[in-house]
């Protein structure tokens, strides 16, 4: 029977693990390479070997009420787009609320991870790990949840271009990035245009004498911004949006989003369009790209081809001189190190997991890595689901299919996702957001049931149909129950606009308008539905 858990790092699903073991009744011990929590979220100023790195800026994509922890809102006062510190904050009191902290062991690593001798009938793991003096210390779990996360190996192709060897200027990645004072007046290219790349590119030319974006597809530029100013994942990622996305054409949809994506800002002139279409990729999800463009600071460049000197060639045959840094965002590879060979089936030593979770090699179902995806949505809720379902499928309270049916699933879900994704690394990753969550929910037996939802508390049914897909939806019942749930739901969008509210703003005089025709009304019903229609459609999620 599982009672000790290993979990490996404490950063938000690492938190996440420990508490919900807890609640389990299961003994969670977390082992934390750093001096403290928060994982990819803590910023240092000192760059750390196989550890994460962030820049100083960074502030995150989702909002607060979509990445909060299921129990635990975050604070009314925060506001609804958080930068790193004040996220971590949120992490420190959570873990403060919840009384986590006595369950990690900082400044020790975790050597290695191998299945003990009796492993078939005791599903028991050898856990090895050293501190900060250099001691090795051997531990016997029976289950073990890896949560060190895979933005620890920056992948840097810099020999993939010719004349790297004498370029002048300094090639480095986006992991070594932290501010951009060393760009300050001078001319520099940026690789790579994910969601770091973006907010690189844009902070840089705010400081340097002139700021280049290669890219090799284009992308869709995204706000965080929603019609009155509301956070676009709150309208976009809702129940009733995904079904929509289900039933309308898809060339519909990419039509009519893509058009009103280009009526702000002109994909095709501002060099960004890609070769995909809208809903096919996630987008880049930025607010001041287009901006830094429209001034010159920002300019957009192809592939790059070779480096010659101090200049850049693209693979339009243009070319850059004078370039002092090239910034490469060109992403992660997935390495656990500690993780016996067998789990890993890649050649880069990526994983085969079922659902993203467990893998199918494994006799007894008492590993799981979390974390391990790409989706549209928020990050958080699902990480914090895939520990609720790993601890269930550990204490046999869930299920998993046969290694050959696993194996199966998850050839299908990579050649559907290859339609959109040809990288077959790439492909395996990807996840759709409520499906995937609703999936995993109704393993652990927390997915919503609308129906009866619907006929015992249609108040509550409109803001979880209608409303956003936020993650106390999954504790309104069923084990991990939480009795503020239906509380948080009610008031969401409460704390959403509690941090707008800094100056009484007066309310303006209203007199009388009156339509005096028939037509007249029909008129304003055809205006309003030329410029919401795509609005609405641009709103479901990708």
């Amino acid at each position: 029977m599982v009672r000790r858990v290993a979990v490996v790092g404490a950063g938000s699903s690492g938190l996440a693990c420990i508490k919900i073991c807890l609640d389990e009744g299961l003994e969670p011990v977390c082992f934390e390479s750093s001096d403290d929590i928060g994982g990819l979220w803590k910023f240092k100023e000192s760059l750390e070997p196989e550890r994460t790195s962030i820049y100083r800026s960074l502030v995150a994509n989702t909002s607060k009420e979509m990445m909060c922890f299921s129990d635990f809102p975050m604070p009314a006062h925060f506001p609804n787009f958080l930068h790193n510190s004040m996220l971590q904050q949120y992490f420190r009191l959570y873990a403060e609320h919840f009384d986590l902290l006595r369950y990690i062991h900082f400044q020790t690593t975790v050597k290695s991870v191998a299945q003990r001798p009796d492993f078939p009938q005791t599903g028991q793991w050898d856990v090895v790990t050293i501190n900060k003096d250099g001691e090795e210390k051997e531990h016997i779990f029976d289950a073990v949840m890896v949560c060190s996360g895979h933005y620890t190996h920056p992948f840097l192709p810099v020999s993939d271009f010719p004349g790297h060897e004498t370029f002048s200027g300094r090639c480095f990645h986006s992991w070594e990035y932290k501010d951009p004072d060393s760009c300050k007046g001078k001319r520099v290219l940026v690789v790579g245009i994910g969601n770091s790349g973006g907010d690189i590119a844009v902070e840089i030319s705010r400081f340097a004498d002139k700021t280049f974006f290669s890219t090799r597809q284009g992308t869709w530029v995204i706000g965080r911004m929603s019609s009155s100013g509301l956070p676009l994942d709150m309208i976009a990622i809702t129940r009733l949006n995904s079904i929509l996305m289900f039933l309308l054409p898809k060339t519909l949809v990419n039509w009519t989003a893509e058009r009103a994506l280009n009526h702000r800002y002109d994909h095709t002139l501002y060099a960004l369009k890609p070769k995909h279409r809208l809903m096919d990729k996630r987008p880049l999800i930025n607010d001041d790209l287009p901006g830094r463009i429209l001034i010159g600071k920002l300019v957009m460049k192809p592939s790059l081809r070779e480096f010659k000197g101090s200049a850049v060639v693209f693979e339009d045959g243009t070319v850059e001189e004078n370039i002092a840094a090239v910034i490469f965002c060109t992403g992660y590879i997935a390495n656990f190190p500690f993780l016996p060979p067998v789990l890993c089936g890649g050649p880069r030593g990526e994983f085969t997991l079922y659902k993203r979770v467990f893998p199918p090699s494994l006799q007894q179902p008492t590993l799981a890595v979390l974390g391990l995806f790409q989706t549209k949505g928020p990050i958080m809720p699902i990480v914090e689901m895939q520990a609720r379902w790993a601890v269930r499928v550990f204490k046999g309270l869930s299920r998993l299919p046969k290694k050959e049916k696993m194996l199966s699933i998850i050839e299908a879900e990579r050649k559907r996702n290859m339609k959109s994704y040809p990288c077959p690394r790439q492909a395996a990753l990807q996840v759709d957001y409520i499906p995937y969550l609703d999936f995993m929910a109704k393993e652990v037996g927390v997915r919503p049931n609308l129906m009866r939802l619907l006929l015992r508390d249609p108040g509550l049914w409109v803001k979880v149909f209608l409303g956003p897909c936020t993650p106390y939806q999954y504790r309104l019942s069923g084990p991990g129950q939480w009795a503020g749930a239906r509380q948080a739901i009610l008031s969401q969008w409460e704390r959403v606009t509690q941090p707008f509210r800094t100056r009484a703003v007066p309310e303006p005089q209203t007199g009388r308008f009156t339509l005096y025709s028939v037509w007249l009304i029909a008129l304003a019903g055809s205006v309003m539905t030329a410029n919401y229609l795509p609005q609405f459609l641009l709103l479901l999620p990708w």
